[in-house]
């Protein structure tokens, strides 16, 4: 399967995520397993061949990206 794992940050959002679109209020995540989310977020990293997406707050909160590999 080619589902990813989407963090907000270091913080995970959501599993199993199908589809990330880009939305007027920030990112909509869909999901097999959970109803899709609007998040007021940016894409700041993609890594397809580790299926990780990570986001990043629009309201512009500074937070440190964990210093572990995800």
């Amino acid at each position: 399967m080619c589902q990813s794992t989407v963090y907000l940050l270091d913080d995970e959002i959501m599993a199993d995520v199908m589809k990330v679109e880009v939305v007027p209020e920030g990112i909509r995540l869909t999901s097999l397993f959970e109803p899709a989310r609007v998040l007021s977020a940016a894409v700041r990293e993609i890594d397809l061949m580790k299926h990780v997406v990570i986001l990043e707050p629009l309201d512009g909160a500074s937070r440190r990206l964990p210093g572990k590999t995800i």
